[in-house]
């Protein structure tokens, strides 16, 4: 064993913590059926496809709309893919999960590392869920009732969006615009991320790291936050979310973790293809519908 570069894990150990295609047997066949069950979604559901939220190309947006709905609530969803990686359309499957149950779901696009930089992926997701509180009348939508969510990387832009200073970022928004959130298996401590195989890709500084790590940030949305996480994880993705539970833990009200048996870093997402599963369930709920 080599020397330890965080907690008790030497770089190899830490690597293999954060290798999530190694971890799971399976996990190529996930990045098919998520296109599959994606695509499923654009050819079944009403749809407004590519919608820009700002000026660049990556920030684009795939909304799923609510026949008939004027003032349906919404929520809208960060993808994972460690920052450097993915695309909304791999993942508009979650529209499955939530579309019918009544909730306008929004599935987001931002650039991605090494492209652009963590603070400014970070700006555009706060940028995004902007345009939706600004445009929710016309895309019959409800700005009242305004949730996120979001899975890994996607989990940790969830929790920044909730520790985001809204009034300073658009003067226009209400200090907190975010009604709850729900970060799937997420990421909220990038100490860890840096002294990775991941930073090889990412190059986050310590201070780009410190900043964008909702561990050490304070909670400023006070909606309900959900933190889901599947039992098959390794020990550093359990870590990481009941860090950011005691982080939080002050604040009301209390973050909940839902630790799902016999899911993975994949199974656990793949739940919001299916409006019936655990995790769909739980939005649900936290959304009242």
């Amino acid at each position: 064993m080599g020397h330890a570069v965080f907690g008790n894990y030497d770089r190899a150990a830490l690597d293999r913590e954060y290798d999530n295609r190694a971890k799971v047997t399976d996990a190529d066949s996930y990045s098919e059926r998520f296109g599959q069950l994606s695509l499923r979604a654009r050819a079944t559901l009403p749809a407004r496809l590519d919608m820009a939220y700002g000026p660049s190309a990556a920030e684009r947006l795939d909304i799923f709309t609510v026949p008939g709905a004027a003032r349906a609530p919404v929520n809208v969803f960060f993808h994972g893919g460690y920052w450097k990686a993915r695309d909304k359309a791999d993942f508009d499957f979650v529209a499955l999960g939530l579309q019918p149950s009544g909730v306008v779901t929004v599935v987001v696009n931002y650039a991605l590392i090494p492209a652009v930089r963590m603070d400014e992926l970070v700006r555009q997701c706060r940028a995004a869920l902007a345009w939706v509180w600004h445009n929710a009348a016309r895309l019959g939508a409800d700005r009242e009732r305004l949730y996120v969510s979001g899975h890994s990387a996607g989990g940790h832009l969830v929790a920044m969006l909730m520790a985001t200073d809204w009034v300073a970022f658009d003067s226009a928004l209400p200090v907190d615009p975010i009604k709850g959130g729900c970060g799937i298996s997420g990421l909220y401590d990038l100490e860890p991320i840096c002294l990775c195989f991941l930073n090889d890709d990412l190059r986050l500084s310590e201070h780009e790291a410190a900043r964008n790590s909702p561990v050490r940030l304070e909670r400023r949305s006070r909606g309900a936050l959900l933190l889901p996480v599947g039992a098959l994880e390794g020990p550093e993705y359990l870590r990481q979310t009941q860090d950011l539970a005691r982080s939080w833990a002050a604040t009301t009200p209390v973050p909940e973790v839902m630790v799902m048996p016999d899911v993975d870093h994949f199974s656990i997402v793949a739940q919001l293809a299916d409006p019936a599963s655990s995790l769909s369930s739980a939005i649900q709920r936290q959304m009242g519908v």
